[in-house]
């Protein structure tokens, strides 16, 4: 009898431990879900063409937000509103291009209301740190650029940074290295790294767009990387709040029809494209594989050992989709 009685003390204890695991589940911000692209460039500095060609080209893509981001100033939404309506709008931005011995160090300003100097401080981290916190003073939000781009911002600096919660995980231009090279590692890896060690970050894919005259796979061209953002309106101030927030998704093509969220589990639903397959892998700690699944609609339960999950969706045809990290809450 005692041993019975000391077995079923056990069984008691073990699932308390287990239930008291729970995610923090995000507070949406909305219902509706908007794909916009946060990095582009026109004629006003390094692109081949005019703000109106960029704009009609995302507009008429099915993009529902566009952050023209030319370097060191500031595309006016005002002077392009015949494009504007409630299925699309300009968010203002601006590419802040710091430098730091040579290294670029450049950072999207996102709905800022004034222009932002870029600066430069004694250290790398120092220098990223200023422009940051400039962008910050501005009234944007901060959006850490292509860091493998010249291999100029490694997970070090990254990781002790302050005041910033977004990465570009994936930039479409083609010389900047999101796969990583050598010894340095993939921008994900960076990204699970960051995770792990406790660092809130989140991960948007986007163009870096600059040729619309000219397309191949070594231009710089619209259409590779893109994010959908849950939003309960189309306007900048939401927009700017549910990704600095990690309200959103990231695209190379997969599209998911929602993320579901429980204290328990995460549910991804896919959009089925003609004949595509999928693969959903979930991601904890240290990247590794929880689960995955090559049905359309995956969940996964939260088990102990991981202080995050995220997903990562893949189709037959090598394009991806990265949700958010889904955080325990501690």
């Amino acid at each position: 009898m005692r041993r019975v009685f000391a077995l079923a003390c056990l069984t008691i204890l073990l699932p308390s431990s287990t239930i008291a695991q729970r995610f923090e589940v995000p507070a949406s911000s909305g219902s509706r879900w908007f794909k916009g692209n946060t990095h582009s460039h026109t004629l006003n500095t390094d692109g081949d063409s005019p703000p109106d060609t960029v704009i009609r080209w995302y507009r008429s893509h099915g993009y529902n937000f566009l952050v023209i981001s030319d370097h060191d100033t500031i595309t006016d939404p005002a002077s392009y509103r015949q494009y504007i309506d409630s299925g699309f709008m300009l968010v203002p931005g601006e590419e802040v291009t710091g430098r730091f011995q040579g290294s670029p160090v450049h950072l999207t300003a996102i709905n800022l209301q004034r222009i932002v100097k870029p600066r430069t401080d004694a250290t790398l981290l120092g220098t990223l740190q200023a422009n940051v916190d400039a962008i910050r003073q501005a009234g944007g939000v901060p959006l850490i650029n292509h860091p493998n781009y010249r291999w100029a911002l490694n997970r070090e600096t990254l990781g002790q940074t302050n005041g910033v919660a977004l990465f570009e995980l994936f930039n479409g231009h083609p010389h900047v290295h999101n796969l990583g090279g050598g010894t340095a590692p993939s921008l994900e890896a960076v990204w699970d790294a960051l995770l792990s060690a406790g660092k809130r970050m989140y991960g948007v894919a986007s163009d870096d767009s600059h040729f619309w005259k000219k397309y191949d796979q070594e231009s710089p061209n619209p259409g590779r990387g893109w994010v959908y953002v849950r939003a309960a309106q189309l306007t900048p101030g939401a927009i700017a709040v549910a990704l600095s927030t990690g309200q959103f998704y990231s695209s190379t093509g997969p599209e998911l029809v929602d993320l579901i969220v429980t204290p328990t589990t995460i549910e991804v639903r896919i959009k089925q494209d003609r004949d595509f397959r999928y693969r959903t892998e979930f991601i904890g700690d240290n990247g590794r594989v929880l689960s995955q699944s090559t049905e359309l609609i995956s969940r996964h339960e939260l088990a102990p050992g991981v202080t995050y999950v995220r997903a990562r969706i893949t189709d037959s045809g090598g394009r991806v989709a990265w949700t958010q990290p889904v955080f325990v809450a501690k």
